[in-house]
């Protein structure tokens, strides 16, 4: 049963609602929002849970203090809050069991990751354009290479 809009919820991956599931890696960009709405129609056609999974950039800082030696400190990315309560607002999510998963790591380890403790029957995410991903290969294409269940790819 989804929570009441606005509320979070507290869910464990053993949550029978989420188990089988659709996972969808979502950063608000224009391609995970495709990947997301083709998520939600997975979900709702399978009467399953939906697993949303942002990946924090959590970006290591080096700290000076005085003649000490450096300090890293992982800073926290706080666009997670910010995608919770946009997906709380969001009508297409309305009717769709749904929960938004914070990782940090690596996008491909960490889909794979919520995919196997959610047991899920697919991942579902965007596809890469820039240049970025034609140099160091795209999340979509590695993902499909060493993901253990089957990858949807929106582009």
């Amino acid at each position: 049963m989804p929570a009441p809009q606005g509320e979070p919820q507290l869910v464990r991956a053993c949550d029978p609602v989420f188990q089988h599931g659709v996972v969808v890696g979502f950063d608000g960009s224009l391609s995970s929002e495709r990947a997301l709405a083709y998520a939600v129609g997975m979900a709702r056609r399978s009467s399953c849970g939906l697993v949303i999974v942002h990946v924090a950039n959590r970006l290591p800082t080096t700290v000076w203090a005085g003649c000490e030696p450096p300090v890293f400190v992982d800073v926290p990315d706080h666009r997670t809050e910010v995608l919770g309560l946009e997906l709380a607002c969001a009508d297409y999510l309305a009717d769709v069991p749904w929960i938004l998963v914070e990782r940090g790591g690596d996008i491909c380890h960490e889909l794979e990751e919520v995919g196997r403790e959610y047991a899920a029957d697919a991942i579902v995410v965007g596809s890469t354009h820039g240049l970025i991903g034609k140099l160091f290969g795209s999340v979509s294409g590695r993902l499909a290479r060493r993901a253990n269940r089957p990858v949807v790819v929106i582009p």
